[in-house]
């Protein structure tokens, strides 16, 4: 009986908490956006002007210092596909084994970085985690028509947790939106300095 009503007790505690996570998520989201869609109103625009805001939007990505070596196109077509991502504290990005299936670009808040080995590296506004992926997807070998080989099961995997400290606002590049940009920008991706950066 005991038992019983102590199952119940941690299971009604875990959906409080998970309740909980929930609203904070919600109010840390309205906060942050204000309740407006911004890719939505962006639709509307003409184009050029949609690329001007882009520009504008992004600059701080300049701080990255792989971004800082592309040319406009490149950082036009990476702009298109970004897409602005909440974690709120407490929250993992990456831990250690899960699939790497995005960069992440840090425009508020902090985070920490732990090794395999237990190293902390602190992470904050301008940092980048997930970058190991835009090497992963380099060194992947092409076919005749530029489409990445893709081998069954073939995946990047973290040896890293990557932990929200407070809640953060940041940017995601999906991989499947980063093997797009590799391919068509491939040749200048594979430019010294540019791998220098990545590295």
């Amino acid at each position: 009986m005991e038992n019983w009503k102590g199952k119940r007790w941690a299971r009604e505690t875990d959906e409080t908490l998970f309740c909980k996570k929930v609203r904070q998520a919600e109010r840390f989201s309205w906060a942050a956006t204000r309740g407006v869609n911004e890719e939505e109103l962006l639709e509307n625009l003409p184009e050029d002007l949609q690329r001007d805001i882009w520009r504008h939007f992004f600059n701080f990505l300049k701080k990255v210092r792989l971004f800082s070596l592309m040319d406009e196109p490149i950082l036009d077509a990476i702009f298109t596909k970004l897409r602005q991502t909440l974690y709120i504290r407490g929250s993992d990005i990456f831990y250690q084994g899960s699939l790497i299936d995005k960069m992440v670009f840090i425009v508020r808040g902090k985070l920490e970085s732990i090794g395999a080995d237990g190293n902390v590296s602190p992470l904050s506004e301008s940092d980048v985690c997930g970058e190991e992926l835009l090497a992963w997807s380099l060194e992947r070998p092409t076919n005749n028509d530029g489409r990445r080989v893709n081998f069954t099961g073939q995946r990047l995997f973290s040896n890293r947790t990557v932990r929200c400290l407070t809640n953060v606002e940041a940017f995601a590049l999906r991989a499947d939106d980063l093997e797009e940009v590799t391919v068509i920008y491939a040749r200048f991706l594979r430019n010294p300095r540019v791998q220098r950066a990545i590295r």
